[in-house]
C-alpha cells in the first residue's frame, strides 16, 4: 500500500529538482527523501526517478504519478478532517505563534477559506517576533506551535527537538521614493543605488548582519538616514520620500502610493518561513492547517 508521506516527498522532489533541495524544504535530510523516493518505487513497482552523478530526471511514471499523486492527497485531507469532524466534535485548541507580517497579510485569508471551518481548530494567537515565540515553545510553555522566518543563516535557534516544516520564501524587494523617478519594476545595478539615502534595521540584529554583508558584497554602501525592524514604517517613510528600503515581499501586501519597487540583480534575499513544533504536538487537524497555510502564503506573494 503507498504511504501517503511517500506521495508528498515525490511532489516535493519533482517541484524543487533534487532530494537535497526537497529535504531541506520538507524538514528531512535528503538520506531519507532518498528512502522515501525508493520505497515509493518499490510500492509501485516501477523507476520513478532517473539517478545521475549530478542529478536527478523524474521518469513519466514519475510525472504520471504526480498528477494523480494530488487529487488522492486532497481526497485524504477531506477525509480525515471529516472524520475527524465526526468522532470529536470539540474543538482542537492550538495555541499559535506568528510574526507579525503572516499574521497580518496571510492568517486572515486562511481564516476565511471554507476549509477552515472544517479543521475544528481553536485558536489562541500570540504575535510577535521568531526569537519570542521559540521561547514560548520551550518544555512548559506557553504555545503548542511557532510560525517563524529566517534570513540567511541568522542567529535564530531551537531545540533540537523540535519538529521542523518549510512552509514557503518570502522574497525581500528593494523599494524607493517615486520622488527618485525610477520607473517601477525598472532593473537596476546596485552602484546605481550607493551612496543614496536609504532605511536600514538597527545596526547588531540578526537580519541587519546578513544584510549587511550582501551590500558590501554588491558594492552598496547606504547612507543610512533612518533604522527600522518595522517592514510597514520602512515602507511608508519609503512613500514619503525618506529614502529606500529592503524589504520582504508580505510587507508590501497594502503598498502606498509613492514607491517604486525596483529589480536589483545583485540583491537576491529571502526569509525563509517554516513551522515549529515540539516532540509530540500536531495530530491531523495541524498538519492540514500547515498545507493550508503554505498554499495561501504562495497565493498571497502570487497576486
Amino acid at each position: 500500500m503507498i504511504n501517503p508521506v511517500h506521495l508528498r516527498t515525490l511532489l516535493a522532489v519533482i517541484r524543487h529538482g533534487s532530494f537535497a533541495s526537497a529535504a531541506q524544504h520538507l524538514g528531512y535530510t535528503a538520506s531519507a527523501v532518498s528512502q522515501q523516493i525508493s520505497a515509493l518505487e518499490r510500492d509501485a513497482g516501477v523507476e520513478l526517478f532517473q539517478r545521475h552523478a549530478r542529478s536527478i530526471v523524474p521518469t513519466e511514471a514519475a510525472q504520471a504519478m504526480s498528477r494523480h499523486a494530488t487529487k488522492v492527497l486532497t481526497d485524504i485531507e477531506a477525509l480525515l478532517a471529516a472524520a475527524s469532524k465526526a468522532q470529536d466534535e470539540t474543538r482542537q485548541e492550538l495555541r499559535l505563534g506568528i510574526f507579525p507580517s503572516l499574521a497580518t497579510y496571510v492568517l486572515p485569508r486562511i481564516m476565511s477559506n471554507p476549509t477552515w471551518t472544517r479543521l475544528g481548530i481553536e485558536l489562541k494567537i500570540s504575535v510577535a517576533e521568531p526569537g519570542q515565540t521559540i521561547q514560548g515553545l520551550r518544555d512548559g510553555g506557553e504555545l503548542d506551535l511557532a510560525l517563524v522566518y529566517q534570513v540567511g543563516q541568522s542567529g535564530l535557534a531551537w531545540p533540537h527537538s523540535m519538529r521542523r516544516q518549510w512552509i514557503g520564501d518570502d522574497d525581500f524587494r528593494v523599494v524607493v521614493p517615486s520622488s527618485w523617478r525610477f520607473s517601477p519594476g525598472a532593473t537596476v545595478a546596485a552602484e546605481q543605488l550607493s551612496g543614496m539615502p536609504w532605511i536600514v534595521h538597527h545596526p547588531g540584529t540578526a537580519d541587519a548582519v546578513v544584510i549587511e554583508r550582501l551590500f558590501a558584497s554588491c558594492g552598496l554602501h547606504p547612507r543610512v538616514v533612518a533604522h527600522s525592524d518595522d517592514f510597514t514604517a520602512s515602507v511608508e517613510l519609503a512613500a514619503a520620500g525618506l529614502g529606500a528600503a529592503l524589504v520582504p515581499e508580505l510587507a508590501l501586501g497594502d503598498r502606498p502610493d509613492g514607491i517604486a519597487i525596483l529589480d536589483v540583480p545583485e540583491i537576491r534575499l529571502a526569509r525563509n518561513v517554516f513551522a515549529l513544533l515540539p516532540g509530540g504536538k500536531g495530530g491531523p487537524r495541524v498538519d492540514l492547517f500547515l498545507e493550508l497555510l503554505s498554499d495561501t502564503l504562495r497565493e498571497t506573494l502570487q497576486r
